[in-house]
């Protein structure tokens, strides 16, 4: 319950607060959200490029990870930019309509993102059980309706949420102390009962990332009691290391949001400005180190990558 004793009506201008209590400091935030800005979209830009010009790479493992870098490069240009007119040129204010766009799009490019990473977890669980019948099983047909699943559930559990929050009627200060248009954050600013948002927040939560999770989890446990079936060291490393790529991936990406939840569960409470860097790790480590991982990892990648940096120094 939030009740206001003065309220002040639906603001048409919200301010951005960035990252409170380091009001001096956000000059020095700019320095590596800037470069891991120019460092997502480089990486991913050149997985896109070298997926779609090299044709040993279309198949479903490297498609996935094609739509995965279309993401990553969604989310960070959607976040970064305005993160960094507020730490550059003190561009704080946003238009409410600009919020409620804010508030659907950074989420739906994360639930997405973790919709994706469910996608190739079923691959190299396909690829681990039924190597035989891989590219029967994941056809091209198979691959849209399973990347045509990812944004319907995103759009599904998300629409609700500028809905919602255009609903709300008054506010205790037009002040969003975030660095961007979180739905809870505009949310804990309001007047009045909040209590069906909170709900409506952990089931966005669990029905996006607590599913995948958990589908994850249980993929790679029957791909490791696949692994370990097989006979020989060098045929269970040679499967693993097909996963490896994967699986630290998946642990950046989820890290952040398990933090957080096992932090609030177990009663921490947090300085808000360290809650909100955490928040914007979700964000922002992602897609500066997913091109990174899959760079270093993956034999076609890396050849890719050392032929682009050979013509350029010819």
């Amino acid at each position: 319950m939030s009740s206001c004793n003065t309220s002040i009506p639906q603001p048409l201008i919200f301010v951005l607060a960035g990252i409170p209590g380091l009001d001096s400091s956000q000059g020095w935030f700019s320095v590596p959200f800037f470069l891991v800005f120019v460092t997502a979209v480089i990486g991913n830009a050149t997985i896109l490029c070298i997926v779609r010009m090299e044709k040993s790479l279309h198949e479903p493992m490297f498609l996935f990870l094609a739509v995965l870098s279309a993401v990553d490069l969604s989310l960070v240009t959607v976040t970064v930019p305005r993160m960094l007119g507020i730490f550059w040129m003190n561009a704080k204010e946003i238009s409410f309509s600009a919020c409620l766009t804010q508030m659907f799009f950074i989420p739906l490019f994360y639930v997405m993102e973790s919709g994706i990473l469910l996608a190739m977890a079923f691959d190299r669980f396909v690829a681990i059980w039924h190597p035989l019948r891989y590219t029967t099983i994941l056809s091209n047909n198979v691959l849209v309706k399973i990347a045509l699943a990812v944004l319907a559930r995103a759009v599904a559990v998300l629409t609700p949420a500028p809905i919602l929050a255009k609903r709300l009627g008054h506010f205790q200060t037009h002040v969003i102390a975030y660095s961007y248009c979180a739905y809870m954050a505009v949310v804990q600013i309001a007047c009045g009962d909040i209590s069906d948002h909170i709900v409506y927040g952990l089931m966005v939560l669990v029905a996006s990332v607590g599913f995948d999770l958990f589908f994850i989890i249980l993929s790679y446990g029957l791909i490791l009691r696949a692994v370990f079936r097989r006979s020989s060291w060098e045929a269970r490393g040679k499967a693993l290391s097909t996963c490896g790529s994967h699986l630290c991936v998946i642990a950046l990406f989820y890290s952040p949001v398990v933090f957080s939840v096992l932090a609030q569960i177990l009663g921490y409470h947090m300085a808000p400005y360290l809650q909100i860097i955490i928040d914007n790790l979700y964000f922002l480590v992602p897609p500066m180190v997913n091109p990174l991982i899959y760079g270093a990892r993956t034999k076609q990648m890396r050849e890719w990558v050392l032929r682009i940096f050979r013509c350029h120094s010819e």
